[in-house]
């Protein structure tokens, strides 16, 4: 299974949530298309499930991110103590 892109992913979730708390007839129809979206983007049926799904996905995602940075970071450490000057 395809699996979005974190950044994308965020957006939906972050976006959902908005239409859901502001309780108006048009973002509930929002609400509706983005709960649809969730669903086919982390293979589930129920809005509930592709929250859960997604949330463990952004963390996963944070995580592996969190790692890779830490890795990319100490390799960037150089050991070199500048220019040499051979005569």
């Amino acid at each position: 299974m395809l699996m979005p892109h974190p950044a994308v992913l965020r957006t939906l979730v972050d976006e959902f949530e908005a239409m859901k708390a502001s309780g108006s007839p048009e973002d509930e129809t929002r609400a509706q298309d983005l709960a649809y979206t969730l669903c086919v983007s982390t293979g589930t049926r129920e809005v509930t499930r592709a929250l859960e799904v997604a949330r463990g996905w952004l963390a996963a995602a944070t995580a592996a991110d969190a790692t890779t940075r830490r890795t990319t970071d100490a390799s960037r450490v150089s050991t070199d103590d500048g220019p040499r000057v051979y005569a």
